[in-house]
């Protein structure tokens, strides 16, 4: 993600990140090949954060982004939040992502957590209370981060 954001704008995990305890971290896997990831940070018993979801180049506009956006909305319903939002883009590579966030229902807000306003950030949020959705998804965890 270098490319894509100054350093003091870029909020990636890395893998030690990926490990704290807060995160749950999923993948989607198209045979042997890696179609994308996302995951979920626990910030308070109302409120998570999507922290990290991509795709694979390989597999983009094959409804892997979509599919995870609905698994993590599930997951994070499941356990009870409240809330969910996240930290993205606001660059033009980050369009597409910013498109699917709105079109799931997710809209612009205030700076959260330990975020402060960045001119190089959207940040966006999401009122899950009730909005579990029918459709069945079964990433499988990424294995190796425990």
């Amino acid at each position: 993600m270098e490319h894509t954001a100054p350093a003091e704008s870029r909020h990636a995990l890395d893998l030690a990140g990926l490990r704290d305890p807060a995160i749950t971290f999923w993948s989607v896997w198209d045979g042997p090949a890696l179609a994308g990831f996302g995951a979920l940070k626990h910030m308070t018993e109302s409120h998570a954060e999507i922290k990290s979801m991509r795709t694979a180049t390989s597999h983009l506009r094959r409804g892997v982004a979509s599919k995870m956006l609905r698994h993590l909305i599930q997951e994070a319903t499941a356990r009870g939040y409240s809330r969910l939002s996240l930290e993205t883009g606001s660059m033009e590579f980050f369009e597409a992502a910013r498109r699917l966030y709105a079109t799931f229902g997710f809209a612009p807000c205030p700076p959260f957590g330990n975020y402060r306003p960045d001119p190089n950030s959207v940040f966006m949020t999401l009122d899950i209370a009730g909005s579990a959705s029918d459709d069945s998804f079964d990433p499988k965890p990424l294995r190796g981060l425990t």
